[in-house]
Protein backbone atom coordinates (compact mmCIF):
# COMPACT_ATOMS: atom_id res chain seq x y z
CA UNK A 1 0.00 0.00 0.00
CA UNK A 2 1.41 3.62 -1.11
CA UNK A 3 1.77 6.02 1.59
CA UNK A 4 0.81 9.70 1.55
CA UNK A 5 4.62 10.62 0.52
CA UNK A 6 4.38 8.35 -2.56
CA UNK A 7 2.23 10.91 -4.51
CA UNK A 8 4.37 13.63 -6.23
CA UNK A 9 2.19 16.40 -4.92
CA UNK A 10 2.52 15.79 -1.59
CA UNK A 11 4.16 18.28 -0.26
CA UNK A 12 5.63 19.66 3.70
CA UNK A 13 3.48 21.54 5.87
CA UNK A 14 3.85 23.47 8.88
CA UNK A 15 1.01 23.30 11.94
CA UNK A 16 0.19 27.06 10.81
CA UNK A 17 -0.75 25.75 7.56
CA UNK A 18 -4.69 24.53 6.89
CA UNK A 19 -4.85 21.27 5.73
CA UNK A 20 -7.63 20.27 3.06
CA UNK A 21 -8.30 16.42 1.89
CA UNK A 22 -8.56 16.05 -1.76
CA UNK A 23 -10.54 13.30 -3.56
CA UNK A 24 -9.43 13.20 -7.07
CA UNK A 25 -8.56 9.72 -8.19
CA UNK A 26 -5.67 8.38 -6.95
CA UNK A 27 -5.18 11.65 -4.94
CA UNK A 28 -3.36 13.22 -8.07
CA UNK A 29 -3.42 17.63 -7.73
CA UNK A 30 -1.60 20.62 -9.12
CA UNK A 31 -1.06 19.92 -12.93
CA UNK A 32 -1.67 16.46 -12.77
CA UNK A 33 -5.12 17.18 -11.90
CA UNK A 34 -5.03 19.77 -13.92
CA UNK A 35 -8.31 19.67 -16.81
CA UNK A 36 -6.27 21.35 -19.20
CA UNK A 37 -3.40 19.39 -19.15
CA UNK A 38 -4.51 16.25 -18.11
CA UNK A 39 -4.52 13.37 -21.08
CA UNK A 40 -7.32 11.56 -19.49
CA UNK A 41 -10.59 12.65 -17.58
CA UNK A 42 -12.70 10.79 -14.71
CA UNK A 43 -16.29 11.32 -15.28
CA UNK A 44 -18.47 10.04 -12.31
CA UNK A 45 -22.28 9.33 -13.30
CA UNK A 46 -23.95 8.48 -9.57
CA UNK A 47 -27.47 7.27 -11.37
CA UNK A 48 -29.29 4.24 -10.85
CA UNK A 49 -32.76 4.80 -11.63
CA UNK A 50 -33.51 1.80 -13.72
CA UNK A 51 -31.68 -1.15 -11.53
CA UNK A 52 -34.32 -3.84 -10.61
CA UNK A 53 -32.77 -5.91 -8.28
CA UNK A 54 -30.18 -4.40 -5.62
CA UNK A 55 -29.89 -0.95 -6.22
CA UNK A 56 -26.38 1.29 -4.92
CA UNK A 57 -24.74 2.09 -8.27
CA UNK A 58 -24.84 5.29 -7.53
CA UNK A 59 -22.76 5.07 -4.43
CA UNK A 60 -19.87 3.53 -6.77
CA UNK A 61 -18.45 6.09 -8.69
CA UNK A 62 -17.31 8.32 -5.19
CA UNK A 63 -16.30 4.26 -3.63
CA UNK A 64 -13.96 3.85 -6.53
CA UNK A 65 -12.35 7.27 -6.28
CA UNK A 66 -11.63 7.25 -2.19
CA UNK A 67 -9.84 4.14 -2.85
CA UNK A 68 -7.91 4.64 -5.72
CA UNK A 69 -6.34 7.27 -2.90
CA UNK A 70 -4.41 4.20 -1.90
CA UNK A 71 -3.07 2.90 -5.86
CA UNK A 72 0.56 2.82 -6.32
CA UNK A 73 0.87 5.03 -8.71
CA UNK A 74 3.49 2.98 -10.27
CA UNK A 75 2.06 -0.27 -12.41
CA UNK A 76 3.98 -2.78 -12.03
CA UNK A 77 2.58 -4.61 -14.49
CA UNK A 78 2.79 -2.17 -17.40
CA UNK A 79 6.14 -0.53 -16.36
CA UNK A 80 4.54 2.85 -16.69
CA UNK A 81 3.20 5.73 -14.34
CA UNK A 82 0.16 6.71 -16.10
CA UNK A 83 -0.54 9.64 -14.05
CA UNK A 84 2.54 11.46 -15.81
CA UNK A 85 0.08 11.95 -18.55
CA UNK A 86 -2.55 13.53 -16.42
CA UNK A 87 -6.30 12.25 -14.64
CA UNK A 88 -8.42 15.28 -13.88
CA UNK A 89 -11.43 14.36 -11.91
CA UNK A 90 -14.68 16.33 -12.29
CA UNK A 91 -17.55 16.84 -10.51
CA UNK A 92 -20.38 14.23 -10.04
CA UNK A 93 -22.89 14.37 -12.90
CA UNK A 94 -26.33 15.29 -11.46
CA UNK A 95 -28.69 12.52 -12.14
CA UNK A 96 -31.90 13.05 -14.44
CA UNK A 97 -34.69 10.83 -12.20
CA UNK A 98 -37.93 9.85 -13.86
CA UNK A 99 -37.03 9.88 -17.18
CA UNK A 100 -33.88 7.30 -18.34
CA UNK A 101 -33.78 8.68 -21.88
CA UNK A 102 -33.15 12.76 -20.46
CA UNK A 103 -30.11 11.03 -18.51
CA UNK A 104 -28.43 9.77 -21.88
CA UNK A 105 -29.03 12.56 -23.77
CA UNK A 106 -27.47 14.51 -20.49
CA UNK A 107 -24.17 11.78 -20.49
CA UNK A 108 -24.35 12.83 -24.25
CA UNK A 109 -23.59 16.04 -24.41
CA UNK A 110 -20.91 15.95 -21.88
CA UNK A 111 -19.12 13.46 -22.61
CA UNK A 112 -19.28 14.62 -26.28
CA UNK A 113 -17.84 18.19 -24.97
CA UNK A 114 -15.28 16.46 -23.76
CA UNK A 115 -14.01 14.74 -26.52
CA UNK A 116 -14.23 17.82 -28.47
CA UNK A 117 -11.48 18.80 -25.82
CA UNK A 118 -9.48 15.64 -27.14
CA UNK A 119 -9.60 13.96 -23.57
CA UNK A 120 -9.27 9.71 -23.23
CA UNK A 121 -12.86 9.98 -20.93
CA UNK A 122 -13.07 7.36 -18.14
CA UNK A 123 -16.60 7.50 -16.89
CA UNK A 124 -17.58 5.72 -13.82
CA UNK A 125 -21.10 4.48 -13.03
CA UNK A 126 -23.98 3.90 -11.90
CA UNK A 127 -25.73 1.52 -14.20
CA UNK A 128 -25.40 0.31 -17.26
CA UNK A 129 -27.90 2.67 -19.32
CA UNK A 130 -25.55 5.53 -18.98
CA UNK A 131 -23.06 3.73 -21.78
CA UNK A 132 -25.80 4.55 -24.34
CA UNK A 133 -24.63 8.38 -23.91
CA UNK A 134 -21.06 8.25 -24.14
CA UNK A 135 -21.31 5.61 -27.49
CA UNK A 136 -23.49 8.16 -29.11
CA UNK A 137 -21.15 10.98 -28.43
CA UNK A 138 -18.12 8.55 -29.85
CA UNK A 139 -19.95 7.43 -32.80
CA UNK A 140 -20.16 11.22 -33.95
CA UNK A 141 -16.36 11.42 -33.49
CA UNK A 142 -15.19 8.06 -34.48
CA UNK A 143 -17.47 6.56 -37.71
CA UNK A 144 -16.20 3.37 -37.69
CA UNK A 145 -16.53 2.78 -33.80
CA UNK A 146 -17.14 -0.41 -32.09
CA UNK A 147 -17.87 -1.68 -28.78
CA UNK A 148 -16.50 -4.03 -26.29
CA UNK A 149 -19.17 -5.13 -23.18
CA UNK A 150 -17.56 -6.92 -21.05
CA UNK A 151 -20.54 -8.20 -19.40
CA UNK A 152 -22.21 -11.17 -17.38
CA UNK A 153 -25.58 -10.25 -19.12
CA UNK A 154 -26.32 -9.40 -23.15
CA UNK A 155 -28.74 -6.74 -22.18
CA UNK A 156 -30.52 -6.71 -25.87
CA UNK A 157 -33.94 -6.51 -24.36
CA UNK A 158 -36.03 -4.08 -26.43
CA UNK A 159 -37.79 -2.46 -23.98
CA UNK A 160 -38.14 -3.86 -20.06
CA UNK A 161 -39.85 -1.89 -17.20
CA UNK A 162 -41.58 0.15 -19.26
CA UNK A 163 -38.54 1.90 -20.85
CA UNK A 164 -36.49 1.00 -24.08
CA UNK A 165 -33.47 2.82 -22.12
CA UNK A 166 -33.02 1.39 -19.23
CA UNK A 167 -29.77 -0.98 -18.11
CA UNK A 168 -31.49 -4.43 -19.64
CA UNK A 169 -31.88 -2.63 -23.08
CA UNK A 170 -28.23 -0.86 -23.22
CA UNK A 171 -26.57 -3.04 -25.80
CA UNK A 172 -29.81 -3.35 -28.05
CA UNK A 173 -29.72 0.61 -28.28
CA UNK A 174 -25.89 0.58 -28.84
CA UNK A 175 -26.11 -1.86 -31.43
CA UNK A 176 -28.57 0.48 -33.20
CA UNK A 177 -25.34 2.99 -33.73
CA UNK A 178 -22.26 0.40 -34.10
CA UNK A 179 -21.04 -3.22 -33.84
CA UNK A 180 -20.82 -4.20 -30.38
CA UNK A 181 -18.62 -7.49 -29.53
CA UNK A 182 -19.86 -9.06 -26.64
CA UNK A 183 -18.01 -11.49 -24.08
CA UNK A 184 -17.67 -12.94 -20.78
CA UNK A 185 -21.95 -13.18 -21.24
CA UNK A 186 -23.56 -16.21 -18.80
CA UNK A 187 -26.95 -15.19 -19.05
CA UNK A 188 -29.94 -14.06 -21.02
CA UNK A 189 -33.52 -14.44 -21.85
CA UNK A 190 -34.66 -16.40 -24.58
CA UNK A 191 -35.77 -12.95 -26.38
CA UNK A 192 -32.14 -12.28 -26.45
CA UNK A 193 -30.98 -14.90 -27.71
CA UNK A 194 -33.54 -15.04 -30.96
CA UNK A 195 -32.11 -11.75 -31.51
CA UNK A 196 -28.50 -12.58 -31.73
CA UNK A 197 -29.50 -15.10 -34.07
CA UNK A 198 -31.41 -12.79 -36.28
CA UNK A 199 -28.82 -10.46 -36.11
CA UNK A 200 -25.34 -13.24 -36.29
CA UNK A 201 -24.50 -11.75 -33.27
CA UNK A 202 -21.57 -14.32 -31.76
CA UNK A 203 -20.84 -13.16 -28.56
CA UNK A 204 -17.74 -14.83 -26.86
CA UNK A 205 -19.83 -16.73 -23.93
CA UNK A 206 -18.04 -17.45 -21.18
CA UNK A 207 -17.40 -20.78 -21.36
CA UNK A 208 -15.77 -20.28 -24.44
CA UNK A 209 -13.23 -18.19 -22.92
CA UNK A 210 -12.63 -20.31 -20.21
CA UNK A 211 -11.89 -23.21 -22.66
CA UNK A 212 -11.13 -21.98 -26.00
CA UNK A 213 -7.37 -20.29 -26.32
CA UNK A 214 -8.27 -18.77 -29.89
CA UNK A 215 -11.06 -17.23 -28.51
CA UNK A 216 -8.70 -13.87 -27.34
CA UNK A 217 -7.40 -13.68 -30.93
CA UNK A 218 -10.67 -13.78 -32.33
CA UNK A 219 -12.35 -11.05 -29.63
CA UNK A 220 -9.82 -8.78 -30.95
CA UNK A 221 -10.19 -9.37 -34.83
CA UNK A 222 -13.91 -9.23 -34.62
CA UNK A 223 -13.27 -5.21 -33.66
CA UNK A 224 -12.76 -2.33 -35.57
CA UNK A 225 -10.10 -0.04 -35.18
CA UNK A 226 -11.67 2.33 -32.77
CA UNK A 227 -13.03 0.92 -29.67
CA UNK A 228 -15.04 1.97 -26.56
CA UNK A 229 -14.98 -0.76 -24.07
CA UNK A 230 -17.65 -0.66 -21.53
CA UNK A 231 -17.37 -2.65 -18.30
CA UNK A 232 -20.41 -3.97 -16.17
CA UNK A 233 -18.46 -5.29 -13.45
CA UNK A 234 -20.21 -8.40 -13.10
CA UNK A 235 -18.49 -9.94 -15.64
CA UNK A 236 -16.16 -11.02 -12.68
CA UNK A 237 -16.88 -14.30 -10.93
CA UNK A 238 -18.47 -13.08 -7.45
CA UNK A 239 -15.99 -14.56 -6.09
CA UNK A 240 -13.91 -11.11 -6.34
CA UNK A 241 -16.49 -9.24 -7.28
CA UNK A 242 -19.79 -9.69 -4.89
CA UNK A 243 -20.60 -5.85 -5.24
CA UNK A 244 -23.08 -6.03 -8.57
CA UNK A 245 -26.81 -5.47 -8.45
CA UNK A 246 -27.04 -8.30 -10.44
CA UNK A 247 -24.61 -11.20 -9.73
CA UNK A 248 -23.97 -14.87 -12.11
CA UNK A 249 -21.22 -17.40 -11.18
CA UNK A 250 -18.87 -18.64 -13.13
CA UNK A 251 -17.65 -14.92 -14.25
CA UNK A 252 -13.79 -13.96 -15.18
CA UNK A 253 -11.05 -14.03 -12.84
CA UNK A 254 -8.77 -11.20 -12.90
CA UNK A 255 -6.02 -12.11 -15.18
CA UNK A 256 -8.58 -13.33 -17.63
CA UNK A 257 -9.82 -9.66 -17.79
CA UNK A 258 -6.39 -8.66 -17.90
CA UNK A 259 -5.43 -10.56 -20.78
CA UNK A 260 -8.49 -9.71 -22.99
CA UNK A 261 -7.70 -5.75 -22.82
CA UNK A 262 -4.23 -5.48 -23.06
CA UNK A 263 -4.77 -7.72 -26.22
CA UNK A 264 -7.23 -5.52 -27.71
CA UNK A 265 -5.30 -2.22 -26.64
CA UNK A 266 -2.05 -3.43 -28.29
CA UNK A 267 -3.96 -3.98 -31.88
CA UNK A 268 -6.45 -1.27 -31.56
CA UNK A 269 -6.99 2.12 -30.62
CA UNK A 270 -9.41 2.73 -27.41
CA UNK A 271 -11.03 5.90 -27.38
CA UNK A 272 -12.60 5.58 -23.58
CA UNK A 273 -14.27 3.35 -21.50
CA UNK A 274 -16.57 2.54 -18.79
CA UNK A 275 -16.92 0.65 -15.45
CA UNK A 276 -20.85 0.25 -14.24
CA UNK A 277 -22.96 -1.48 -12.17
CA UNK A 278 -20.85 -1.53 -9.17
CA UNK A 279 -22.95 -1.62 -6.02
CA UNK A 280 -20.04 -1.16 -2.79
CA UNK A 281 -22.90 -1.67 -0.54
CA UNK A 282 -22.97 -5.41 -1.72
CA UNK A 283 -19.37 -6.30 -1.12
CA UNK A 284 -15.79 -5.57 0.81
CA UNK A 285 -13.38 -2.43 0.73
CA UNK A 286 -11.22 -4.52 -1.74
CA UNK A 287 -14.30 -4.91 -4.52
CA UNK A 288 -13.62 -0.78 -4.81
CA UNK A 289 -10.07 -0.62 -5.06
CA UNK A 290 -9.91 -3.69 -7.74
CA UNK A 291 -11.53 -1.32 -9.61
CA UNK A 292 -9.58 1.81 -8.80
CA UNK A 293 -7.09 -0.60 -10.07
CA UNK A 294 -8.57 -2.14 -13.32
CA UNK A 295 -9.68 2.14 -14.32
CA UNK A 296 -6.30 3.07 -13.72
CA UNK A 297 -4.33 -0.23 -15.33
CA UNK A 298 -7.20 0.72 -18.81
CA UNK A 299 -5.74 4.14 -18.62
CA UNK A 300 -2.16 3.18 -19.01
CA UNK A 301 -3.27 0.60 -21.69
CA UNK A 302 -5.21 2.80 -23.74
CA UNK A 303 -2.69 6.23 -23.78
CA UNK A 304 -1.02 6.62 -27.21
CA UNK A 305 2.76 5.50 -26.81
CA UNK A 306 5.36 8.56 -25.64
CA UNK A 307 2.10 10.38 -23.77
CA UNK A 308 2.41 8.90 -20.35
CA UNK A 309 6.19 10.33 -20.47
CA UNK A 310 4.76 13.81 -20.53
CA UNK A 311 4.83 15.88 -17.78
CA UNK A 312 3.94 19.23 -16.31
CA UNK A 313 7.40 19.80 -14.14
CA UNK A 314 4.85 19.56 -11.10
Amino acid sequence: MSDQDSHPESQAYSSQQPVFLHRGFAGLTGAYADPEFAATVILPVPYDATSEWQSGSRHGPQAIIDASQYLELYDLDLDLEPYRAGIATLPQMEPVLGNPKAMVDRVYQVVNGLIQKGKLVVMLGGEHSISLGAVRAFRERFTSLSVLQLDAHADLRNEYLGTGYGQACVMRRIHELCPITQAGVRSLSSEEKQFMMQNRLTPFFMSSLTTDPACIPDLVNSLTDDVYVTIDVDVLDPSIMPAVGTPEPDGMNWRQLMDILKSVARHKNIVGFDLVEFCPGQGLHSCAFLLAKLAYRLIGCALPPGSIEADPGC
